[in-house]
C-alpha cells in the first residue's frame, strides 16, 4: 500500500469517491477561511484530489475568483508562484 510514494494519506485518500474528496477539500477551504495557511490548503488539497490539476479544478469551484487572487496576493514572492499553479 506505500510503495507508491510512502505516503499513507495518499494511499488512504485514493480509495475515496470523487464526492468524499470534494467535501473534504471544501472543509479546507473552511479552514483557509478560518486562518490555516494557503501552502497547507494548496497541499493537502493536492494530496486528496490526488494531483494538482484536480486540486486547482475543485478549489476553483469552492473559492471566488477574487478569494483565490487575494490569496495569491498575501504571499510572499518566494511562495507566490507555487500558490498561483493551483489558484490561478
Amino acid at each position: 500500500m506505500l510503495h507508491d510514494n510512502n505516503d499513507l494519506g495518499a494511499a488512504f485518500f485514493k480509495r475515496w469517491s470523487d464526492e468524499q474528496r470534494r467535501e473534504e477539500i471544501g472543509k479546507l477551504v473552511a479552514g483557509y477561511r478560518s486562518g490555516v495557511p494557503v501552502g497547507i490548503l494548496c497541499k493537502m488539497a493536492e494530496t486528496i484530489a490526488g494531483s494538482r490539476e484536480v486540486a486547482k479544478k475543485e478549489l476553483a469551484a469552492l473559492m471566488s475568483l477574487e478569494e483565490r487572487q487575494a490569496a495569491v496576493g498575501k504571499e510572499s514572492p518566494a511562495i507566490q508562484s507555487v500558490i498561483e499553479e493551483f489558484l490561478l
